[in-house]
Order: structure tokens, then sequence, then C-alpha cells
């Protein structure tokens, strides 16, 4: 069995991560109520909700680091592979195609359309590549330098780095949906939350397998996801100023994360040899997210 089965902490971890949802619940009752406050436009609002909701998705899935010391790898690349597809289902029917139809609802012909969509995803790609080619350039003493754990190689970090990006575009998604005032958007911020799961679960086991405290790798998974409702609330109101930059903001959405599916979450899950689990944890995400896009949205 050894480090293939799951190590559960003591009992005083347990409390702590009860306490924590516990928290959880309570500040998400409180924020909730805090949005009504604002009297935001409905769009608007919206958006900071289904943002808010991708941004606990990530939160509640860094929870259980304080009760498990490590977790399965294969276990762990089936989540990963769950979660792109989950992505790719969402880039598909949550994006590409209500921007065809968005772009073609602008008087496009179906030609100019596509090509529209087809110029915001490679758009999209290519700005999320720059964000990355940034960050990956950054010194191993600027990432691991000023934490009280050096050993941590700068690999972990660029990783952890990564997901956060790559949650700038699902924030992105949720806002222009919610800003353009298309039908499954809640549907697709529900989907994306989802994903974010066992998301927070992996950024906060990785950083604690690292040799981070448990409850300092929760606090980093946990804070992953913020930067969600942050770009849900601007892309909304970018969207709700001009109706035309729907088709291209749902372009440049899918853009950044099928970039992000290809070049980092696939390629992660398949990196320690547990393929066949991968792919399959990849087309359960991709039917679940089909379904809740076509049949609930």
């Amino acid at each position: 069995m050894g480090t293939e089965t799951l190590a559960i902490g003591s009992g005083r971890m347990f409390r702590y991560a009860v306490g924590s949802l516990l928290l959880l619940a309570g500040m998400t009752l409180l924020v909730a109520h805090g949005l009504q406050w604002l009297n935001l436009e409905p769009r608007l609002l919206r958006a900071l909700q289904g943002g808010a909701i991708c941004a606990l998705g990530t939160a509640l899935g860094a929870v259980p680091v304080l009760v498990i010391r490590r977790m399965p790898q294969a276990l762990s690349d089936t989540l990963l592979g769950f979660g792109a597809g989950v992505m790719l289902a969402a880039t598909a029917f949550s994006l590409i195609v209500p921007g065809i139809a968005a772009a073609e609802s602008l008087g496009l012909t179906p030609w100019a359309a596509s090509g529209l969509i087809c110029f915001g995803i490679l758009l999209g790609a290519f700005g999320l590549y720059l964000v990355d080619r940034r960050v990956s350039g950054a010194s191993p003493e600027m990432l691991v330098g000023t934490l009280e754990h050096p050993v941590i190689p700068p690999r972990i970090w660029l990783f952890v780095f990564a997901i956060i990006a790559h949650n700038i575009p699902e924030g992105m998604a949720v806002g222009v949906s919610a800003g353009g005032g298309m039908a499954d958007a809640d549907s697709l911020a529900m989907g994306i939350a989802l994903q974010d799961v066992p998301e927070g679960l992996v950024i906060a086991l990785v950083l604690a397998g690292a040799g981070l405290s448990r409850f300092r790798a929760f606090l980093i998974g946990a804070a992953s996801g913020l930067v969600e409702p942050v770009f849900a609330l601007v892309c909304a109101w970018l969207v709700s100023l001009a109706q035309v930059l729907l088709p291209l903001g749902l372009a440049l959405a899918a853009g950044a994360m099928l970039l992000v599916v290809t070049h980092e979450v696939i390629p992660e899950s398949r990196r320690h040899g547990h393929d066949k689990l991968a792919s399959m944890g990849l087309l359960v995400g991709f039917c679940l997210m089909m379904v809740m896009d076509t049949a609930l949205g």
C-alpha cells in the first residue's frame, strides 16, 4: 500500500478541516448577502456570482489537504484528466458554439463568423502563451527565495502559477457569458466550479508534498481561484458596453482555455505514466460537462 494509499492526518487536522468547511460556508452566506447590497446591474451581478462560485469550488477542493497527507498519483492524474475533459467540453459547447451563433446574430455570414471565432481563439491562446513565457522566465530565486522552504523546486511553483493563470480565462468565460445574457451562463459557471474542486486539491497536495505546511498549502490552494470573480466582473462589464465584443470575448476565452488544457493540464496528467486513467477521467469529465451544457443548460 505505502504511497499508493491516502494518508490521513491527526484528529486535530480533521477538526481544522471541518472548521474550514464551516468557515467557507459562513463566508459564502456573507458574500451572497454582500453581493445583493452592491446593487450591481443584473448581468454584472450574475457574472460576479458565477465567478464567486468558481472560487468557492477551488477553496473547497483545497480543504482535504488539512486531513490528507498525500494522495495516490493515479488518483491525482485521473482528477487532472477529469478537469481537462470538463474544460474541453466547456470550450466547445459553452464558448465556441455560442460564439459562432452570437457572431451570426450580428449579421455575419457563417464563414465570416467562423473566421472571427478562429481569430479570437488564436489571439486568446497567443496572449496566454506570452503570459506563460513571462512566468516561465522568472528566476528560481524569485519563485522560491522568499519562502521558508527553499527546497521546493521551481517546477512546482511554475505548475501552480500555470493553474492560477488558467483561472483567468475561466473567469473570462463566466463573465462574457453572463455579461452577454447567455442562457447557459449558470451551467458554465457550475461546470467550471466542478472542475475547480480537484484543481484546488491538486495544488494544495502538490505544495504540501513539496514541503509547505498543510495549512499554508490550503491557503494558497484556496486563494488560487480568487482571480476568477475579478476577471468575470471585468469581462462582463466590457461585454455590456458593446454587444459586438461577445463573440470575440467568447473566442478569446476559448483559445486561452484550449492552450491551458493542451499545454499544461493534459501533459501533467500523463507525466507519471497513468495515461489510461487520465484519458478515462477526461472522457468522463467531457461527457458530464456536455450534459450540463446541452441537457441542463
